[in-house]
């Protein structure tokens, strides 16, 4: 399998050089240069077959040669420990819960595959790679992580300062060995652009710089699995099948349409946001313009140009009227998050937060376009780890799992930085 850069098809690499490298020279995100649709009876079996067999069979035309399928099913078997439950919230209405892994949010997956296939790649390597990641939440808990202890590795994380919760900030920020925390006085668009910034930088030595952002291919394909997982379980109910991802940097919905050109059968995507409305904007004027992000109670969405979209107009030849027939997009305000992260537990008694809060209300505005069919709605971190948003809006108190108290009494450890130029210099002092 050979990958292009979406700003020069003729630029191709392997999946490998994809993985190290994270981001083209040419500013370009890496996309596969073929996908090949599954086999009906991979369809028609999906329920006998186990989570680690459907993941191995979805992912490996997309690793190809440069991992033996041995090593790639152990990888596999060491990223998938953990369950993705479907719960019904309401006739027709599904939570698919993405937080059972070891930092209570979705980027478990792909922090945990990525983290293992560069582990694979440096294992005969006295080099030592650096990855570097920005994070508005989750990411950056998920991929400390899972690449923490790694050898051949070194892990430095951005994020905005006062922009994370407090759990967040703890997961990234106090594991040590391996993990450098950098406090940035900015957004989280702020944080990105120096990452991709540094990818490009001359003075620095590109082939030890990549990224643990789903601008990594390694980080975005393992994201179809769940789509594949939540279909599993609802395929017996014969329905259209509606999804609706919260959505920020549009990694998540990015990998559930690959998996519908894979043949996996969603009707329909919907992409929820919160006040950082670029492609809700964009459905309906037809142009593409990024504003710089807002700050809301949904942090991990708070992305003013989201890197995926482009991968997502790529599977649609960038036809607008192509991608309309899967996809529509909405924006919802704080008030409205809170509102349904109320009403859905005095009707239900399911517990919210506010990122899968706004994915539901994208799921039941599209429910009344399409009312015969089944919906799910990514529920992508755990409650806890937005209690200073839920237990006042409940009017309860959550109990602390065992993930975020192994944390709370740790010292953060973090280093501020304000710009480009401080990162450089961080940079150039590690590697």
């Amino acid at each position: 399998m050979k990958y292009y850069s979406l700003n020069n098809k003729n630029s191709k690499v392997s999946f490998q050089e994809a993985v190290i490298k994270g981001i083209s020279p040419d500013k370009g995100l890496y996309f596969p240069e073929k996908i090949t649709t599954l086999p009906p009876s991979f369809f028609d079996e999906i329920e006998n077959i186990t989570n680690q067999q459907i993941a191995f069979l979805v992912i490996k035309q997309f690793v190809g040669d440069d991992i033996p399928e041995n090593e790639l099913k152990k990888i596999i078997n060491e990223t998938l420990t953990f369950d993705f439950p479907l719960v019904e919230i309401e006739k027709n209405c599904y939570s698919l819960e993405l937080f059972h892994g070891p930092t209570m949010a979705f980027k478990d997956v792909g922090a945990r595959f990525m983290s293992r296939c560069l582990a694979y790649f440096n294992r005969n390597s006295l080099n030592t790679n650096t990855v570097l990641v920005a994070t508005s939440g989750d990411t950056g808990g998920a991929v400390a992580s899972g690449f923490l202890g790694v050898n051949g590795v070194e892990v430095v994380i951005l994020y905005p300062s006062g922009k994370v919760s407090n759990f967040q900030e703890k997961q990234l920020t106090t594991l040590g060995q391996n993990i450098t925390a950098l406090e940035v006085d900015g957004v989280f668009d702020d944080c990105q652009e120096m990452v991709k910034q540094a990818f490009l930088d001359k003075e620095l030595k590109h082939n030890n710089l990549t990224s643990a952002n789903s601008i990594n291919i390694a980080r975005w394909l393992p994201q179809m699995f769940y789509f594949f997982f939540a279909y599993k379980t609802l395929k017996k109910q014969n329905k259209p099948f509606v999804i609706s991802c919260p959505s920020g940097n549009f990694g998540n919905i990015c990998a559930g349409i690959l998996a519908k050109k894979l043949g996996l059968p969603i009707l329909h995507f919907v992409a929820s946001t919160n006040a950082n409305d670029t492609v809700p904007r964009f459905l309906k004027n037809g142009i593409y313009a990024a504003k710089n992000s807002i700050a809301t109670i949904s942090n991990a969405m708070d992305v003013g140009n989201p890197s995926n979209f482009i991968r997502i107009q790529e599977m649609y030849n960038n036809d607008l009227n192509a991608l309309k027939k899967d996809f529509s997009s909405y924006s919802f305000t704080d008030e409205e998050t809170k509102k349904a992260i109320k009403n859905i537990y005095l009707q239900t008694g399911y517990i919210a937060e506010p990122h899968g809060a706004v994915g539901f209300l994208g799921l039941k505005k599209e429910l009344e376009i399409l009312p015969n069919a089944v919906g799910v709605f990514l529920e992508t971190a755990h409650p806890i780890k937005f209690l200073d948003e839920v237990e006042p809006i409940l009017n309860i108190k959550l109990e602390v799992s065992p993930q975020i108290e192994s944390v709370l009494g740790k010292e953060k450890v973090s280093i501020k930085i304000k710009n480009y130029t401080d990162l450089k210099s961080f940079l150039v002092q590690k590697i």
